[in-house]
């Protein structure tokens, strides 16, 4: 065969004919349905997936048999199913009608192929790799990636001045959303704290200014003030700042008031969520703060402040009378207050509670113990922040080894 031509098509409001609904027609479809695609799906049965897409809307679906006929007014067929003479005869009736046709079983019996295709920011990539998919995809996903992390350099212009507020997720440097890890390789002035993923600060380019805004518990800590004057200066002085903090940046993290005082001072803001220590950290730890049959209720809380202190916002009897999971962050100082809060206001003494000291990093350790043990516990085994603690019955669902394939620590 000659090499294909690779074209990208125009199928807004085009007929598009896919027959077959098994897992083959199921990945093939995102696409077609993000390109605006009219698309009829032919084939007596489909998956839930594809059932789904049926209800929604997004396409049509005949449930039946294919018949030769069924590409009239088609721009392009898919032939997806697990007959090779029913594919064969979708792109005999695909060649008569001049209507290119891939077929999915045997890339050579149709007249188009599928690409491996990835996106990224506005930009479409798509890899061949003659009847080598799996190469394919390796490149296309390689591509993809060095474009993310800014390995790659696919600005034409300078990045617009202002500042990017990211989530850089609970710790580990490949928990950062794609998002985040793109606009920080776009920086020119980075706005870190303890909490971030430090380890990405090691790829920037020598250029970019590391601004340290760290709040060390009990210790040393910039002014939020200074922080929120800081990246507003910078932006002004037509640089673009990525304030890259730890967790969800709207998760105890103060970022909407770094968000309000950008937008005070005119500054363009964007918000990258991430994700929140609170649920990533026990997750790693083999615990969920939810689980089916156990708990219907999570319940994040800030531990910054004493149950008894005037300033505190939560209700802390209300909190004690729940049954389901309390995750507490930055509570390892007053972890003995929140338990006596707990308890006195229902909590059995010997609720289940896991502290996850440093989660998702190299030097993770978890503490298992009771509500009525936990701040002995913690303080002989020398607990530290950060740390989640995780009170309730999901903390006492330890049972056979877990062998989930996750990210493991960086």
């Amino acid at each position: 065969m000659n090499e294909p031509y690779l074209a990208g098509l125009s199928l807004t409001g085009r007929r598009v004919v896919v027959v077959g609904g098994g897992s083959v027609a199921q990945r093939r479809l995102g696409g077609l349905i993000a390109a605006g695609a009219d698309i009829e799906l032919v084939a007596p049965a489909v998956t839930p997936a594809v059932e789904g897409m049926a209800t929604a809307g997004e396409l049509r679906w005949t449930a039946r048999p294919y018949r030769d006929g069924d590409l009239d007014g088609a721009w392009y067929a898919l032939a997806c199913t697990d007959d090779a003479d029913v594919n064969a005869a979708v792109s005999a009736e695909a060649e008569r009608r001049r209507v290119f046709c891939v077929r999915a079983d045997h890339a050579p019996g149709g007249s188009a192929v599928t690409p491996a295709v990835g996106r990224h920011d506005g930009l479409t990539v798509g890899v061949l790799a003659g009847r080598r998919p799996r190469r394919a995809a390796a490149v296309r996903t390689a591509l993809v990636e060095a474009l993310q992390a800014g390995v790659v350099d696919d600005t034409a212009e300078p990045v617009t001045p202002g500042v990017a507020l990211v989530g850089g997720g609970p710790g580990d440097p490949e928990l950062i959303t794609v998002r985040g890890r793109r606009l920080l390789a776009r920086a020119d002035v980075v706005v870190t704290d303890r909490l971030g993923p430090r380890d990405l600060l090691d790829a920037l380019s020598p250029h970019v200014e590391v601004i340290d805004a760290s709040k060390i518990p009990y210790g040393r800590a910039m002014a939020q003030d200074r922080i929120n004057e800081l990246l507003v200066e910078h932006a002004r002085a037509g640089r673009f700042v990525v304030r890259l903090k730890g967790g969800d940046p709207y998760v105890f993290g103060r970022g909407f008031e770094e968000v309000l005082a950008c937008a005070e001072a005119g500054v363009p803001v964007t918000v990258v969520p991430g994700i929140t220590s609170a649920f990533a950290a026990p997750a790693v730890a083999d615990v969920p703060v939810s689980h089916r049959g156990v708990v219907h209720e999570v319940v994040v809380v800030s531990g910054h402040v004493a149950p008894d202190d005037p300033r505190s916002l939560v209700d802390w009897p209300a909190l004690g009378r729940l049954k389901g999971t309390v995750v507490l962050m930055m509570a390892v100082e007053r972890l003995g207050l929140f338990a006596d809060a707990l308890m006195a206001g229902g909590r059995a003494v010997d609720t289940p509670v896991v502290v996850v000291q440093d989660g998702t990093t190299r030097i993770q350790r978890t503490v298992r113990a009771t509500l009525g043990t936990v701040a002995g516990v913690a303080e002989a085994e020398g607990v530290a922040p950060p740390a989640v603690v995780v009170v309730g019955a999901v903390a006492g669902l330890v049972g056979e080894p877990v062998t989930v394939d996750r990210l493991g620590p960086a």
